[in-house]
């Protein structure tokens, strides 16, 4: 059973750091991580410093990105969620 567990998910991307430009030449660091569990895809954000947890965001079903991508939905997440 574990191992159905494990393979149902994967990951796409492995913790990458980034710096985010937000507004007002603001930026924030932010650890990510892209995987996959079952059939859907998630981005999970964490705090470099703690790890502490950010946000997870569900990808839509079918969505191919590249890591330049990626980065483009962190900065809209930190925007438009977090920062509400």
């Amino acid at each position: 059973m574990n191992t159905e567990m494990n393979m149902a998910r994967a990951i796409i991307q492995d913790w990458t750091d980034s710096i985010v430009l937000l507004k007002f030449d603001q930026s924030r660091n932010v650890r990510y991580q892209v995987y996959r569990d079952g059939e859907t895809h998630f981005l999970e954000m964490r705090a470099p410093e703690d790890d502490a947890h950010i946000h997870t965001l569900q990808l839509p079903d079918g969505m191919k990105l590249d890591r330049t991508s990626y980065e483009v939905l962190l900065r809209y997440v930190l925007l438009d969620v977090v920062a509400a």
